[in-house]
Protein backbone atom coordinates (compact mmCIF):
# COMPACT_ATOMS: atom_id res chain seq x y z
CA UNK A 1 0.00 0.00 0.00
CA UNK A 2 1.27 3.39 -1.10
CA UNK A 3 1.87 5.73 1.66
CA UNK A 4 1.95 9.41 1.69
CA UNK A 5 5.33 9.56 2.75
CA UNK A 6 6.43 7.40 0.05
CA UNK A 7 4.56 10.17 -3.14
CA UNK A 8 7.12 12.14 -4.88
CA UNK A 9 6.24 16.24 -3.92
CA UNK A 10 3.93 16.44 -6.30
CA UNK A 11 1.50 13.72 -6.93
CA UNK A 12 -1.30 12.96 -9.30
CA UNK A 13 -4.86 12.77 -8.04
CA UNK A 14 -4.53 8.58 -8.25
CA UNK A 15 -1.47 7.95 -6.57
CA UNK A 16 -2.91 10.75 -3.61
CA UNK A 17 -5.89 8.68 -3.59
CA UNK A 18 -4.49 5.61 -3.47
CA UNK A 19 -1.94 6.67 -0.42
CA UNK A 20 -5.79 8.01 1.22
CA UNK A 21 -8.13 5.08 0.51
CA UNK A 22 -5.89 2.14 -0.97
CA UNK A 23 -5.91 1.05 -4.62
CA UNK A 24 -9.79 -0.50 -3.91
CA UNK A 25 -11.09 2.54 -2.94
CA UNK A 26 -8.87 5.15 -4.72
CA UNK A 27 -11.64 5.24 -7.69
CA UNK A 28 -14.84 5.85 -5.49
CA UNK A 29 -12.56 8.37 -3.83
CA UNK A 30 -12.07 9.95 -7.53
CA UNK A 31 -15.55 10.35 -7.96
CA UNK A 32 -17.22 10.83 -4.98
CA UNK A 33 -14.94 12.68 -2.44
CA UNK A 34 -12.38 14.47 -4.85
CA UNK A 35 -14.78 17.05 -6.33
CA UNK A 36 -16.00 18.07 -2.75
CA UNK A 37 -12.52 18.06 -1.56
CA UNK A 38 -11.37 19.94 -3.73
CA UNK A 39 -13.84 23.13 -3.00
CA UNK A 40 -12.63 23.10 0.72
CA UNK A 41 -10.63 26.28 1.88
CA UNK A 42 -6.93 24.42 2.39
CA UNK A 43 -7.15 21.40 -0.11
CA UNK A 44 -4.31 22.20 -2.43
CA UNK A 45 -4.74 22.42 -6.30
CA UNK A 46 -3.17 20.93 -8.95
CA UNK A 47 -0.26 22.78 -9.46
CA UNK A 48 0.31 23.16 -13.35
CA UNK A 49 3.97 23.55 -13.80
CA UNK A 50 4.46 20.52 -11.74
CA UNK A 51 1.02 18.51 -13.03
CA UNK A 52 0.33 17.02 -9.80
CA UNK A 53 -0.70 18.64 -6.47
CA UNK A 54 1.62 19.35 -3.27
CA UNK A 55 1.65 16.32 -1.16
CA UNK A 56 2.95 17.78 2.05
CA UNK A 57 -0.02 20.28 1.66
CA UNK A 58 -2.44 17.17 1.05
CA UNK A 59 -0.89 15.83 4.03
CA UNK A 60 -1.52 18.76 6.48
CA UNK A 61 -5.05 19.13 5.29
CA UNK A 62 -5.99 15.89 6.55
CA UNK A 63 -3.57 16.40 9.71
CA UNK A 64 -6.14 19.64 10.33
CA UNK A 65 -9.50 17.63 8.88
CA UNK A 66 -8.55 14.68 11.25
CA UNK A 67 -7.72 17.03 14.50
CA UNK A 68 -3.88 15.04 14.34
CA UNK A 69 -1.27 16.55 16.29
CA UNK A 70 1.30 18.75 13.75
CA UNK A 71 4.63 17.31 13.30
CA UNK A 72 6.30 20.34 14.39
CA UNK A 73 4.50 19.74 17.51
CA UNK A 74 6.10 16.77 17.82
CA UNK A 75 9.26 16.90 20.41
CA UNK A 76 10.65 15.73 23.22
CA UNK A 77 10.13 17.00 27.03
CA UNK A 78 12.35 20.36 27.36
CA UNK A 79 13.66 18.52 31.10
CA UNK A 80 12.91 18.63 34.83
CA UNK A 81 10.54 20.73 36.26
CA UNK A 82 11.47 23.00 38.78
CA UNK A 83 9.03 23.68 41.00
CA UNK A 84 11.03 26.72 43.15
CA UNK A 85 10.41 28.92 40.03
CA UNK A 86 6.84 28.99 41.18
CA UNK A 87 7.64 30.22 44.70
CA UNK A 88 5.82 33.74 44.82
CA UNK A 89 8.29 36.35 46.28
CA UNK A 90 6.59 39.12 48.23
CA UNK A 91 6.90 42.49 46.88
CA UNK A 92 6.57 45.27 48.54
CA UNK A 93 4.83 48.41 47.05
CA UNK A 94 6.68 51.55 47.17
CA UNK A 95 3.89 52.79 49.47
CA UNK A 96 4.59 50.84 52.32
Amino acid sequence: MTKMDDLPLFAGDREIAEAIVGKRGAEKWMKERLPTLAQKAGFPAIDAFHGGRPVPLVKRFYENYLGLPVESAKGKPDGQEDDSAWNKRKRRGSNG
